[in-house]
């Protein structure tokens, strides 16, 4: 009690901040496989991310042969990575990852999928091995934390005024910064909330974060939290170059929704066990039993003939099927566009525009387990801006004593968003730091914010692990990264495709494609990939069912001041709620 109670005593407490209602919405019937309506047509699939099984699934549950090319291995970003080397006594090798994972509850396509995915025991099959993480924590050096509950706020908007003043109460306390600023945010908020799509696409997405909540003129407080945290923890991304409207788009979800209507589940949800052992290897498993096969292969061209991929390259061969979804990353993807391919989709082109950046992950292995939040912790003052969750509390299938030697009694997942900012242990970017240095860093970050007995303790460490995608390069004292991420820079939204165009049978997917969630996350890998099944349904006649679509959640008592937005807008006007905070 008395280490629970010098625990609390620091942190700041805020109720009913964020909602987190167990709202389910309904899924999906599984749909009929549809061999008559398929004619068992061929699907090449490239890339096994979550984009790629995702078309995979929606493929064979229609009836299609498909094959899925994967060059490393299947998951992508999302897998577990076993540490080489770290398995005894007969347990498997301790598991990494790229990062850990999130699944907010207005997360729609990733659930639907997963309710279709059997697992022993789950009546909704992986969809069941997600759980609530019940709090946030915003933890900051020297000075007081914040633990938000992630719990149901206790009643919807009932007018603009009630938005705006709800949403700053809950600014100024959790961010510690004045009222005015905080009704000064909530103000911008409501400003983009009460936005139609025609501003948001022609304004609102061709103007920087830190421009749109007039960052620069406020307080210190708040151009640390609401202009920068946000941004660089969100996507990685610098609040100068960020488009509103992508950060204004989750700030709805987060913020404007308190009763979570409509959501699939809590805010905050991870998975009960490694990803790879909760969700991947169940999912490829029933990919295989839907007669999905995987090779190991790396895409290196596509050949064009009459407005149609006639076969693609790669390592082993060439390959031929009638249809070819694309599902790797953009950087990978550019780099196949030819002029032949430019010219019937000349828009691919400027894919060359988007900007990628490094995020990755670091596990560090504890022989303890640790008591810092019962959820995901934003480590706020932090040059390389850091987060992270201990996973065993959440790991109730499998515990981390199973794996390794059997000494590892936790697991404290840290992401590293900022690799661009110097540290303060040796004072460079984690850019030009060897592998080694960027641990010791992150765990002096992570020191600087915690105290007492949640403060990380080098004789509980037994390791850590850094995702592979991170390679130091000694000839030019950098790294580089396998896995960059795709950052949502102003004006970016012109230069992502749709998941099909102008070469009849090639179908992208991946979280650069256009999409409703409008972020590079698992979700919108998920959402791409079942938009460009449906768009090779259309084109090929089938009567399967299409995938649902599905949208994210605007508040309906704004709705009407959305509409009159939109004659404001066309008029040239301003939103009505334009220099109201």
């Amino acid at each position: 009690m008395a280490e629970e109670s010098a625990a609390v005593s620091r942190r700041t407490m805020l109720r009913g901040a964020v909602g987190a209602g167990l709202v389910t919405a309904g899924s999906m019937l599984r749909p009929t496989p549809a061999k008559a309506d398929s004619g068992g047509q061929r699907v090449a699939v490239f890339g096994g991310g979550v984009a790629g099984l995702t078309a995979a699934h929606e493929l064979a549950e229609r009836g299609f042969a498909v094959t899925v090319y994967e060059r490393r291995a299947l998951g992508g970003k999302a897998r577990s990575i076993a540490v080489p080397g770290t398995g005894r006594g007969g347990r498997p090798d301790l598991p990494g990852e790229h990062g850990f994972r999130f699944f907010p509850g207005f997360y729609q396509n990733i659930p639907d999928v997963m309710r279709r995915i059997p697992f022993p025991g789950n009546a909704n099959g992986v969809w069941n091995n997600l759980v609530p993480a019940v709090e946030g924590r915003f933890s900051r050096a020297g000075a007081d934390d914040t633990i938000i509950p992630m719990g149901r706020a206790g009643k919807p908007w009932s007018t603009p005024e009630d938005f705006r003043q709800t949403v700053a109460s809950a600014i100024a306390t959790a961010g510690r910064m004045p009222m005015t600023d905080a009704l000064h945010f909530a103000n911008r908020l409501l400003v983009f909330d009460t936005s139609c799509d025609a501003r948001r696409f022609g304004q609102w997405e061709n103007l920087a974060w830190r421009d749109f909540i007039g960052a620069s003129s406020r307080s210190r407080e708040f151009r640390t939290i609401m202009s920068r945290t946000l941004t660089t923890l969100l996507v990685a991304a610098k609040d100068d170059h960020a488009s509103t409207r992508t950060i204004g788009t989750m700030g709805e979800q987060f913020l404007g929704n308190p009763l979570e209507i409509g959501n699939d589940g809590p805010l905050d949800r991870v998975l009960n066990g490694p990803t790879n052992q909760a969700w991947i290897d169940p999912w490829v498993a029933h990919l295989r039993d839907l007669g999905v096969r995987f090779e190991t292969a790396e895409l290196s061209r596509l050949e064009v003939r009459d407005r149609r991929i006639s076969r693609a390259w790669t390592g082993a061969g060439p390959v031929t099927a009638d249809h070819y979804v694309l599902a790797v990353p953009v950087e990978v993807a550019r780099r196949l566009w030819t002029p032949e391919m430019l010219a019937l989709r000349p828009e691919l082109s400027a894919t060359n525009r988007l900007v990628v950046n490094q995020m990755s992950g670091i596990q560090f292995y504890l022989r303890r387990p640790t008591s810092i939040a019962r959820g995901h912790t934003a480590y706020v003052d932090s040059p390389w801006s850091l987060t992270s969750i201990a996973q065993n509390q959440f790991w109730s299938r499998t515990r981390l004593s199973e794996f390794g030697d059997g000494t590892v009694a936790d697991c404290l997942s840290v992401d590293v968003s900022d690799w661009n900012t110097p540290g303060i242990r040796y004072g460079k970017p984690a850019v030009e730091c060897t592998h080694d240095e960027i641990a010791r860093e992150v765990w002096a970050q992570l020191c600087a914010h915690l105290e007492g007995d949640e403060a990380p303790r080098e004789a509980d460490l037994v390791s850590w692990f850094l995702d592979p995608g991170v390679a130091w390069d000694a000839a030019r004292r950098r790294n580089t990264n396998a896995d960059p991420l795709l950052i949502n820079t102003v004006g970016s939204w012109s230069a992502r495709p749709e998941s099909h165009g102008g070469i009849e049978n090639l179908f992208l997917a991946g979280d650069y494609v256009r999409t409703t969630i409008d972020l590079a996350t698992m979700e919108g890998a998920c959402e791409s990939a079942r938009s460009a099944v449906n768009a090779l349904l259309e084109v090929t006649g089938s009567g399967a069912p299409r995938c649902r679509a599905f949208a994210l959640y605007r508040e309906p008592m704004l709705e009407p001041l959305r509409r009159a937005d939109a004659a404001r807008y066309a008029a040239g006007q301003p939103n009505l709620f334009e220099g109201a905070g």
